[in-house]
């Protein structure tokens, strides 16, 4: 940890977070000036400015682990990898959310800025090498995403969903000041490298590890993991579509990553302690998010216990212990994003009367009206389920294999029976849309939509599996820069 901050090297280093801040200060006074006439043009810069901060992200990649601002902020590995796949995420639903609410007349340029904002919050939350830095970037994304979440201020749904989201994560985020005060108190430090001395000689016992619990439960509340998901039904169904498929994915990510950094790298030493209460998350997540999905008939609710059970594998990886568990984490990831936000995105182009898909009865005889956007839901519907030899597939075969090396075969079997009943309900949208009676005639969908809907299904499709290799080699070698 640098004695003072070096604004000369860190500065640089800083550049994704800085270009983000500078988007939505300027979007901000732009706003004000021009108010909604703006909307069209901000979210475009909005696209831009988050697309470039992730590839600046993955360019200003030392190759070694550096930290920046007296050690507030580490530049490394996986903190590239994540910010890159936050990046995609955000930019997608951000320019999915600019052509809904232009087409449903709800253009308001405070939109683009949130979602930067919330952006500039998940890669905070990814470098965080301090518990204070952590809790900031927290918060600045739950922050945004309250907003986004009661966006339709009219709508009392919406307005329910950004109300039980505000008052839960308040709690969670309770939590995690309550947890950090543990960790400091029984270390007496707040920066993760002196933590993982302290930890490292023996300091904390059961209080240490009460704190890290206390973060655990806390983080797993932001990335949806049972038993902390009570909130995700709820918001996923009452948010407009486009915001839930953000929710969906890129703050799932931050949360997974912001975990792995906290197990692998100031917890390294205990990981005998926090491994069984990791896998607990991931059975329950696992069992739960696949049961409850069998008798779902609303697609966001569904979506939303899909994605329950997909941040319970995600966190299969992680209770590892091992190096190829953080790895295998980060590539489940990469995979489950372009299939789940391709879905979104779906869901998104069946309109009828100029409302989206809400149930699974909406996507009846979908093959007989748009047979292109069947085939490619049903791409989606495979990848995510784990049927080879579409991506996800290889997501999961790859947290399973991190989980087994890592001892933990009875998480392993569960993980295998959770698949199959998860299989279940995803063969049951594709029975709908291929062999029910077709519902009424669809709206033709948006040339961003069908950009988005076709990209996620070639990077779910069989051909595009040869990219898996650089994938599995870039995950790999960001875990060793950062934590081994």
């Amino acid at each position: 940890m640098n004695p003072v901050i070096d604004l000369s090297r860190d500065l640089p280093l800083a550049r994704p977070e800085l270009l983000l801040v500078a988007f939505a200060l300027i979007g901000a006074v732009l706003g004000a000036w021009f108010k909604d006439r703006i909307f069209a043009a901000l979210s475009t810069l909005g696209v831009i400015a988050i697309l470039a901060a992730g590839m600046l992200a993955v360019a200003l990649n030392p190759g070694a682990a550096v930290q920046i601002f007296q050690g507030a902020l580490v530049v490394d590995g996986v903190a590239a990898f994540a910010k890159a796949l936050i990046a995609i995420a955000a930019a997608t639903t951000l320019a999915l959310g600019a052509d809904y609410f232009t087409t449903t007349k709800e253009q308001r340029f405070e939109f683009p800025i949130l979602v930067a904002l919330a952006t500039l919050g998940m890669f905070v939350m990814v470098s965080a090498q301090d518990l204070i830095t952590l809790y900031v970037g927290v918060e600045l994304q739950s922050l945004a995403a309250y907003v986004l979440a009661a966006w339709r201020r009219d709508d009392a749904r919406s307005s329910e969903a950004g109300l039980k989201y505000f008052v839960l994560s308040a709690i969670s985020s309770g939590l995690l000041l309550f947890g950090s005060s543990f960790v400091y108190g029984f270390t007496g430090s707040i920066h993760f490298d002196a933590i993982a001395a302290a930890v490292g000689e023996g300091a904390g016992g059961i209080g240490l590890i009460f704190g890290l619990v206390l973060m655990l439960c806390a983080l797993g509340f932001k990335m949806s993991a049972a038993p902390f998901h009570m909130w995700t039904p709820d918001v996923y169904e009452g948010a407009p579509t486009p915001i839930t498929a953000f929710f969906a994915a890129a703050p799932k990510v931050a949360a997974v990553a912001l975990m792995a950094r906290l197990l692998y790298g100031p917890f390294a030493d205990i990981t005998a302690q926090w491994q069984q209460v990791v896998a607990a998350l991931a059975a329950i997540s696992m069992v739960w998010g696949s049961v409850a999905a069998l008798i779902q008939t609303n697609l966001k609710r569904l979506m939303a216990y899909s994605s329950i059970g997909n941040m319970g594998f995600a966190l299969m990886g992680l209770a590892a212990g091992t190096e190829q568990g953080p790895s295998s984490a980060l590539i489940y990831l990469s995979l489950y994003l372009p299939s789940t936000i391709g879905m979104f995105a779906l869901i998104l182009a069946m309109r009828r009367d100029g409302e989206s898909a809400e149930t699974v009865a909406d996507l009846a005889g979908l093959a007989r009206k748009r047979p292109w956007m069947a085939t490619i839901f049903t791409m989606l519907l495979f990848s995510v389920a784990g049927i080879p030899p579409f991506a996800g597939f290889i997501g999961k075969f790859a947290v399973f294999t991190a989980t087994i090396d890592g001892h933990l075969y009875w998480l392993a079997i569960l993980g295998g029976v959770a698949a199959v009943v998860a299989a279940a309900y995803y063969l049951r949208l594709v029975a709908s849309i291929w062999f029910a009676p077709p519902a009424a005639e669809l709206q033709s969908p948006s040339g961003a939509i069908m950009v988005t809907a076709l990209a996620s299904a070639a990077l779910s499709f069989p051909v595009l599996v040869l990219l898996l290799g650089a994938l599995q080699s870039a995950a790999e070698s960001a875990v060793r820069m950062s934590f081994f």
